[in-house]
C-alpha cells in the first residue's frame, strides 16, 4: 500500500525550517557518500509541452525516488513517487507542486546561511512569482533581514508582492521600478525569474554581495550577465554535473573559457566544511540553484513520516495481486 499525499496535505505539514533542514541534510549526504543525484531528463513533447523526470537515492534515510513533471501551456504538475530503499516499495505518491516551490526555497537559505556575511540584512529580489515567496521566507531565516526590495515588470504583481511579503515576513518588503534599483548596494540579491536575457548586470553588485541565482535552468537562458559572474569570488552549485547541462548564467559565461568550470564549487563541500565559502566580506559570492532530486527525495522522506505519524493521507493499493 502506498500513501497518496495532496497539495493540501504536502501544504499542512511542510515548513521552511524543516525544508531547510531536510536540504541541508541533502547536501550532507551527498558530500559523505551516502546519496546519490541524477541529472534532470527532458522530454519535448508534442506542441510546447514537456515532461522533466530526475532520480535520487538516500541511503541513509532510507528512501529512493524521483520528481516527475509535465509542463505545458495549460501549467505545470508535479509529482513524487517514493520508495522503500531496501524493499523497493512504493511507501508513498506526493503531489509536489508546494513541495518544489519550499525546497527551492530551502536550497537558497542553505546556501545564504554558508555564503552570505553574518551581518547581510537588506535583500533584493528580481520577480515576484510564486518561487519568489518561498525564496524570501528561507533568507529571512537564514539572515536577520531589515528590509527588502523587489522588482518585476508588471507593477501591480510586484505591489501585491510586497505588500503580502510584508505582512508573513514581519519586515518591510519595498516595490520599486527597477532591477537595478533592486540589486545595487544591497547585501543579498535574488534571481527568480523565466527570463531568457539576463536582468542583473554585474556592475550593479557591490562588494559584498551574495546572490541566489535561482530562477532559469535551460542552457540557452540566463539571469544574470557574463560581467556578473565574472566579479564572483566565490560560486557554488548545487551540482556540478547538471549544471553544465542546464545553468545558462554559466554555460553562456563559460562559452570561451571552458576551464572556468573548475572554479565552480558544490555547495554540498561548503556546508560541511571540506572547502571554504566566503573567506572575506568583501568577496562577492553566488549560489547558482538548478534544483536537484536529492532535495525532493529528502524532503519527501520527511513528510511521508510525518503523515504516517499523524494518520493522513489516502493508501492505494499496488501491486497487491504480486505477493
Amino acid at each position: 500500500m502506498a500513501l497518496l499525499l495532496t497539495e493540501a496535505d504536502v501544504k499542512s505539514l511542510l515548513t521552511m525550517p524543516l525544508a531547510m533542514e531536510a536540504v541541508e541534510t541533502s547536501f550532507r549526504r551527498l558530500a559523505d557518500g551516502s546519496a546519490v543525484s541524477h541529472s534532470r531528463q527532458r522530454l519535448r513533447m508534442a506542441g510546447k509541452g514537456y515532461l522533466h523526470y530526475m532520480a535520487a537515492a538516500d541511503s541513509a534515510g532510507g528512501y529512493m525516488g524521483l520528481k516527475i513533471y509535465t509542463v505545458s501551456p495549460s501549467g505545470a504538475r508535479f509529482l513524487v513517487p517514493l520508495f522503500g530503499a531496501t524493499t523497493g516499495d512504493m511507501v508513498a505518491l506526493i503531489e509536489a507542486n508546494y513541495l518544489g516551490q519550499v525546497r527551492t526555497g530551502a536550497a537558497s537559505g542553505v546556501a545564504t546561511h554558508v555564503l552570505a556575511r553574518e551581518d547581510a540584512s537588506i535583500a533584493g529580489i528580481v520577480g515576484t512569482g510564486l518561487q519568489a515567496r518561498t525564496q524570501l521566507e528561507a533568507v529571512a531565516l537564514a539572515r536577520k533581514l531589515e528590509g527588502v526590495r523587489a522588482y518585476s515588470r508588471d507593477v501591480g504583481k510586484r505591489e501585491q508582492f510586497a505588500k503580502e511579503m510584508t505582512q508573513r515576513l514581519g519586515l518591510p518588503v519595498a516595490a520599486v521600478s527597477s532591477a537595478e534599483e533592486a540589486v545595487c548596494g544591497l547585501d543579498i540579491v535574488i534571481t527568480s525569474t523565466t527570463s531568457t536575457k539576463p536582468v542583473v548586470e554585474g556592475r550593479w553588485l557591490a562588494p559584498g554581495t551574495h546572490v541566489n541565482a535561482i530562477g532559469v535552468n535551460f542552457a540557452e537562458k540566463r539571469e544574470i550577465d557574463s560581467e556578473a559572474v565574472r566579479r564572483c569570488d566565490v560560486i557554488a552549485a548545487d551540482s556540478l554535473e547538471q549544471s553544465k547541462l542546464e545553468a545558462g548564467d554559466l554555460i553562456q559565461a563559460f562559452a570561451e573559457d571552458a576551464s572556468r568550470w573548475a572554479s565552480v564549487r558544490e555547495i554540498a563541500d561548503i556546508v560541511t566544511g571540506r572547502i571554504p565559502g566566503r573567506t572575506n566580506r568583501d568577496q562577492i559570492t553566488m549560489f547558482k540553484s538548478n534544483g536537484i532530486a536529492i532535495e525532493d527525495i529528502v524532503v519527501a522522506g520527511k513528510i511521508y513520516e510525518m503523515a504516517r505519524e499523524r494518520g493522513m493521507g489516502r493508501e492505494v493499493p499496488m501491486w497487491e495481486g504480486e505477493r
